[in-house]
């Protein structure tokens, strides 16, 4: 819309304005508000006009419009995150069944037509054109020197790199809360399971969801002798179907009929009934995620496809990068060693199943159903532990002062799905804890999901309201959040008041982070190879999406798990719900294992909550720069792979 003759001009009156020293900034600024200006905008002329009357060239007049911009962003987005929380309430909390006017208003986005608006009225522009944007790699390259109002001037830039109209944007909300809801309500009730012998190896009241639920009940019975062997088979049968999509559909979700996940039979009391397989559902809500995203493609043009935007603007790292780092760690010799450490501790050979082996926790001693019980007792309901929360905060090392600072901003909330947490966007607001708190009261489950989100929290927290900009306010992606949801969780049974003495914790540390790690880099690699090929194969069914799935699940798993497990062909890797409902988020799970094991690290012979308020406090910085700042070193793979080589060693003496 605006040729380059306009351009160079627009540039040539500025710098004589303001100084041929601010030539560099006043052309990044032109040029790429140029590229977002619009027919509907106006014409060359009116660009002119205003990229003239609104450039503030002077230092102070810069700095007064950086403050100005950031107070009213926060306005407008805080009030838009908070209305997004209470419209999704419904289908976040445990407040009753979901009706169809509950679902309308979930998909609803509040903040769909905000960008537009905001390009309308030309503040993006004005944005845009005294702040522009940089390139990761300028970032990278360029921001050693910084200081942190130069990067909060930056993050400035970040908000206005593409013009996506608000038609896509709420189509992307919709079909988002679609695969939400269908993951939140995707639960296998466990009492009405049967084997082969056509008994029931769950208690009645047991309601797992998939695949969080599934996977935390195969873990927690490692600690049952008797039938905990059986009852993981049992559960990694239901996994398969429902990655392939057997599960017959009435199962799911549904407390009255039997089902052998073995044989595929469905049964009301004793009597066989006909059931009919899910097909593939699962796999329509992943083809409607990645159609939605792919509709912003082409409004995007720094960032032309999804995973391009979820890796170098979400993850700011990129997927060859990140992909290189996983390989690293997946193809690691040590993970041999480790895999007949833990067949020796199981006294079998290693099934599937086993890549979610959890006997390196200092919790292994201690069975479920004891620790349901400890929970049970102290926390019933929402109230004590919302109550209970600066205690807990003080067991970990916060003072009274600062765990009442923080518990204050907390609020703790019965989520319907797995749980999860949310932050406030503006300093006005407080974050929300979400977990399953059953009617009889938490149990171990929901007390440690509890746990990780109050590292979430905490992050939330610290990052919002004690960072020195708004502009700078957060974590660089969600694995740094993670990280401290990691560094909480480890710290579950301390916040119990349980301690165990235990000679060999700090190896039993380092090899459940690489055990946990090596597991979900493999699903990360399915999830990224997925949509790499969506994108190759755009037109596709969802069956042809099942089909493919399932086959790159089972190369991840015969390159890297196979020599490890030593069975190969399952396609076990394609279960995380995550693929379904948060599109390319799970790589943030093994980058976050990475950064926690590095800060635990820098943690140690210092004061826990004092470190962790000086890291957190770095805020919104590229993850190069902030670990940097944070520990002293790059994010790698390698000081991970290297404590666990010499925590084996050190078991073989």
């Amino acid at each position: 819309m605006i040729g380059k003759e306009t351009i160079e001009s627009i540039i040539k009156s500025l710098t004589g304005k303001y100084g041929d020293d601010r030539e560099t900034l006043i052309r990044r600024g032109v040029e790429q508000a140029a590229s977002l200006w619009k027919k509907d905008d106006g014409d060359a002329e009116a660009f002119r006009e205003f990229c003239l009357e609104h450039y503030h060239g002077e230092e102070a007049s810069r700095r007064e419009l950086f403050d100005t911009l950031s107070r009213n962003y926060e306005t407008v987005w805080g009030h838009f995150n908070q209305l997004r929380l209470e419209l999704l309430k419904p289908m976040h909390l445990e407040q009753g069944p979901v009706k169809p006017v509950d679902l309308l208003f979930g998909a609803y986005a509040p903040e769909a037509h905000v960008e537009d608006d905001l390009f309308d009225n030309r503040i993006a522009f004005l944005t845009i054109l005294n702040f522009p944007f940089y390139s990761l790699e300028e970032k990278n390259s360029q921001g050693g020197d910084w200081n942190r109002r130069e990067w909060a001037y930056a993050r400035m830039g970040d908000i206005f790199t593409k013009r996506v109209p608000a038609a896509v944007n709420q189509h992307i909300s919709r079909v988002d809360t679609d695969a939400d809801n269908y993951v939140s309500g995707y639960n296998i009730i466990m009492g009405q399971l049967l084997n082969s012998e056509g008994r029931k190896l769950f208690p009645g009241h047991l309601r797992l969801i998939s695949h969080w639920g599934l996977r935390d009940e195969l873990k927690a019975n490692y600690n049952d002798d008797k039938q905990g062997l059986e009852k993981q088979r049992m559960i990694y049968q239901i996994m398969l179907r429902i990655v392939d999509q057997s599960i017959p559909k009435e199962v799911i979700n549904n407390d009255e009929l039997n089902w052998n996940p073995f044989s595929n039979k469905v049964y009301d009391s004793d009597k066989a009934v006909t059931a009919h397989e899910e097909q593939d559902i699962r796999y329509q809500h992943l083809l409607n995620n990645f159609r939605a995203h792919r509709e912003a493609d082409p409004y995007s043009p720094s960032e032309p496809t999804y995973i391009e935007r979820a890796f170098n603007r979400g993850l700011e790292m990129n997927a060859d990068e990140v992909e290189s780092l996983f390989v690293s760690l997946l193809s690691a010799p040590v993970l041999k060693d480790v895999a007949a450490i833990i067949r020796k501790r199981l006294g079998r050979d290693l099934e599937p199943f086993d890549i979610w082996y959890d006997g390196f926790k200092g919790r292994s001693g201690i069975s479920e159903e004891e620790l349901d019980k400890i929970v049970k007792k102290k926390y019933p309901d929402t109230d004590t532990l919302q109550k209970d929360l600066p205690h807990l905060l003080t067991t970990i090392g916060f003072s009274e002062e600062r765990a009442r600072s923080l518990a204050d901003r907390i609020v703790i909330e019965g989520a319907r799905g797995a749980g999860h947490a949310w932050g406030g966007q503006m300093r006005s607001q407080k974050s929300h804890l979400r977990t399953r708190i059953p009617k009889e009261g938490m149990n171990y489950n929901g007390f440690n999901v509890a746990a990780h989100e109050l590292g979430h929290n905490v992050e939330q927290t610290v990052s919002l309201h004690d960072v020195d900009h708004y502009m700078l306010t957060g974590v660089p992606n969600t694995a740094f959040t993670e990280a401290l949801a990691f560094i909480f969780q480890k710290r579950d049974l301390q916040m119990l008041g349980i301690n165990q003495d235990d000679p060999m914790s700090d190896q039993n540390h380092i090899l459940d982070i690489l055990w946990s790690t090596w597991e979900i880099m493999g699903i990360s690699l399915v999830d990224m190879y997925v949509w790499q090929w969506m994108y190759k194969n755009p037109d596709a069914t969802p069956a042809d999406l099942k089909e493919k799935t399932i086959d790159i699940a089972m190369d991840v798993w015969n390159k890297y798990f196979a020599p490890v497990i030593g069975v190969e062909n399952t396609p076990v890797l394609g279960i995380y719900s995550h693929m379904i409902s948060y599109p390319l988020y799970l790589s943030a799970y093994p980058l976050g294992h990475l950064i926690e094991f590095q800060i635990e690290k820098q943690l140690r012979g210092k004061d826990f909550a004092t470190e962790i308020e000086r890291i957190f406090t770095l805020g919104d910085l590229p993850p190069r720069k902030w670990m940097q700042e944070a520990v002293g070193g790059p994010l790698s793979a390698e000081s991970l792979l290297d404590a666990a080589t010499i925590a084996v060693e050190e078991r073989k003496k």
